[in-house]
């Protein structure tokens, strides 16, 4: 058993995409896996409203991003590796992270616009030049990915923390995302099992006023209560303070309909049209009919064929649940 592929198991590092795999897990079905030809991809898509951290990195930490993809390169024999950038990212940081990269066996790739692509099977299909919609799993890219290749796909801040692992320098953190009606919007480096809370106060971020909180992502992930926030932060990182009496809720879910539906692959009907009939409620000035988004989200939940639509209602339920 390899040497890293342990650390980063005793380490008990997540993957910091948004899914919170193990990144041993990962590492170890790519590198166990038959196939002469293997796959390591960067994922620095980062298409959320919102969330900031993987930018954070590429700006102030581009050699500890390298050195991580160097090191799975190292531990998975004949294999090549991608950095796939946001448009926006591709812009600021290609330059720098090719003199970086010199002569390692890294290729820089330019996501398009659409925030599916970001999807760890769909920029599978994009890279190939395929149409951009995820692929049925299993099987997963560890064993059938690029190429048909076994792949190895984490996130930005995964590969940071890889290299911090490697060093033994790792001290159990993680990047959050900090914005809205804050004192101190950013990004911070802080403990992974410190709650909602906790974070707030640290950063002297804690709100004067009634309000309520958004984590996880800019468009997925939960709205939580003053009272709630006794949990840890999941998916991407991010949070997001809401000032309760000043917000407009409305305007708010409609940003985060428009997202979804501009965003989606429309392969599967019920998140194309989900989203399409949520929009449309929204934009209809009548009250809210909460049998009617029920339904929608139960479609969306228990039909749709990724987790863009498996997930994507969830916000919308708890706000209207929570704050409506």
């Amino acid at each position: 058993m390899s040497h890293i592929i342990d650390k980063i198991e005793k380490a008990k590092l997540m993957g910091r995409g948004g899914a919170g795999f193990p990144a041993c897990y990962k590492w170890r079905a790519v590198k166990n896996a038959s196939g002469f030809k293997k796959y390591i991809i960067c994922n620095a898509s980062e298409g959320e409203p919102d969330v900031f951290k993987d930018k954070y990195i590429l700006e102030k930490y581009p050699e500890e991003v390298i050195n991580g993809i160097e090191i799975a390169l190292n531990e998975i024999g004949n294999s090549s590796a991608y950095i796939y950038l946001s448009p926006k990212y591709h812009l600021q940081f290609k330059n720098k992270l090719e003199k970086l990269i010199g002569h390692l066996p890294i290729e820089i790739f330019r996501k398009t616009e659409n925030y599916i692509a970001g999807e760890e099977t769909t920029l599978l299909n994009v890279i190939e030049g395929k149409r951009e919609e995820p692929r049925m799993k299993p099987p997963f890219p560890t064993e059938s990915g690029l190429y048909g290749c076994p792949t190895l796909v984490n996130n930005v801040e995964t590969f940071y923390h890889i290299s911090k692992v490697s060093k033994d320098e790792y001290k159990g953190t993680r990047f959050y995302s900090i914005s809205g009606d804050v004192k101190h919007k950013g990004v911070f480096e802080l403990s992974e099992i410190w709650s909602v809370k906790k974070i707030l106060r640290e950063t002297n971020n804690w709100p004067d006023f009634d309000f309520f909180v958004k984590t996880g992502g800019g468009a997925t992930g939960s709205i939580l209560l003053k009272d709630e926030l006794d949990g840890l932060v999941e998916g991407a990182g991010a949070i997001i303070v809401f000032d309760k009496k000043k917000t407009k809720l409305i305007p708010l879910m409609k940003k985060w309909a428009e997202f979804f539906l501009n965003g989606n692959c429309d392969k599967c009907t019920p998140c194309r049209e989900g989203m399409y009939r949520i929009l449309e409620a929204l934009n209809s000035g009548k009250e809210l009919d909460k049998q009617i988004f029920d339904d929608i989200f139960f479609v969306l939940e228990k039909t749709s064929f990724c987790p863009l639509g498996k997930e994507a209602y969830k916000t919308f339920k708890d706000l209207i649940n929570k704050i409506q």
